[in-house]
């Protein structure tokens, strides 16, 4: 665990020098009509490639965008709200303050992407991998089955790459069967959660509000629960848990 620590101090942290003020990072190289033109123009078996493109602040909402290759593509405050993004890569892609409310992400890759303050109330992350940084971001109801927020504990040259949930709104989100070992759920707010047979193996909860969540069939073993609140009844579900002692019990 404390190789996870030390690598985890200098992960993610692709903010640090970056001027979210110039122009790649705050405006528009393309419009919505130029999107639209571009999916219309797919070729048979081919996806659109929007990579390292500038879409900031653009309106996308609605949009049919399953496949696309958004790699590396800027896309701070667009909104992609009810958008489909089934199966797109969206590695390194910065997303910051971006709005996904209700959007479909199924089987959709984000590595290393930057989410924060993302608003993705009742989006669709089934089976996605989400290897990126949602610090503060509000993702009430969503759905999270079946995805995998793991760290990648083989490729870490980029230090260690794992969903970070800190802060975020995660209050009745759905995490059945997912994967959450070694996440980063510190202070989350996910009273109401369904953590029903997923693995938090490794996983920091400290200070989190996880009151009302369900545990059934949960992998917990090292879990950090320091300072989080659970509820008294849920202490046999947790018996793998780290710090129960400094739970704090409702």
């Amino acid at each position: 665990m404390a190789s996870l620590q030390v690598h985890s101090l200098r992960a993610q942290d692709m903010l640090q020098g970056v001027d979210l003020a110039q122009p790649a990072y705050s405006k528009a190289e393309l419009t919505r009509a130029d999107v639209e033109a571009a999916l219309q123009h797919r070729e048979n078996g081919r996806n659109v490639d929007l990579s390292q493109k500038s879409l900031n602040g653009l309106d996308l909402s609605g949009l049919d965008l399953r496949g696309v290759d958004f790699r590396a593509a800027r896309m701070n405050k667009t909104s992609l709200a009810g958008a489909r993004l089934d199966g797109a890569i969206l590695d390194q892609a910065w997303l910051i303050e971006a709005d996904l409310t209700g959007a479909s992400l199924k089987g959709a890759h984000a590595f290393a992407s930057q989410m924060q303050r993302m608003k993705a109330d009742g989006a669709d992350f089934a089976q996605a991998r989400l290897a990126g940084d949602l610090t503060g971001a509000s993702a009430r109801n969503a759905n999270f089955s079946g995805a995998d927020l793991s760290a990648d504990m083989k490729n870490q040259s980029m230090g260690l790459m794992r969903a970070v949930l800190r802060s975020a709104v995660l209050e009745g989100a759905r995490f059945r069967n997912a994967n959450l070992a070694s996440a980063d759920l510190r202070f989350a707010r996910a009273a109401g959660a369904d953590f029903s047979d997923a693995n938090l193996e490794g996983a920091d909860a400290a200070g989190a509000d996880l009151t009302g969540a369900n545990w059934t069939g949960a992998k917990t073993e090292g879990l950090d629960l320091d300072s989080a609140q659970i509820d008294a009844l849920a202490g046999a579900a947790l018996a793998g848990a780290q710090n129960m002692d400094r739970a704090r019990m409702k």
